[in-house]
C-alpha cells in the first residue's frame, strides 16, 4: 500500500508563499518533484496565486519543462479573487521542475502544498 504525505512546496520557506520576480522563461522555481520512478511514486500538487497589484496578471506555469507548449499552464488572475486556483492536483515525478512567471514581476505570490504518494 503507498504511503501518503502532505508536504510544503520545495522552495517555500516553512510554507510561507513565494513571491514571482520572473518576467519571461525559465520561472521562479517553485516545486522539484520526487526522484523516485514508476506508477506508485509521484506528487500531487496543488498550486494557487494571489495578485497583489492593481490589474489583472497573466501567469505562465511551466510543468515539468520550459520549451514545449504542451508543459506551459497559462491563467489570467484578477487582484479580486484572493486566492486562484492554478494548478488542481496534477501529477508530476522523475525529478521534474514546476516554475512560474508573471507578465509583471513583484505582484504575484505562490503557494500551495503537494501530496506525495510513495509505494
Amino acid at each position: 500500500m503507498p504511503d501518503f504525505s502532505k508536504i510544503e512546496l520545495s522552495e517555500s520557506t516553512d510554507g510561507r508563499q513565494i513571491n514571482i520576480t520572473a518576467t519571461g522563461t525559465a520561472g521562479n522555481l517553485i516545486h522539484t518533484a520526487l526522484s523516485a520512478t514508476g506508477p506508485d511514486n509521484y506528487d500531487e500538487v496543488w498550486l494557487y496565486a494571489s495578485n497583489v497589484s492593481d490589474a489583472d496578471t497573466l501567469i505562465t506555469v511551466e510543468w515539468g519543462g520550459v520549451s514545449d507548449p504542451g508543459d506551459l499552464i497559462k491563467v489570467a488572475i484578477s487582484p479580486e479573487v484572493g486566492l486562484g486556483l492554478l494548478v488542481p492536483g496534477l501529477i508530476l515525478q522523475n525529478a521534474l521542475a514546476l516554475r512560474v512567471f508573471a507578465e509583471d514581476n513583484l505582484v504575484v505570490n505562490i503557494s500551495g502544498f503537494v501530496n506525495r504518494i510513495t509505494a
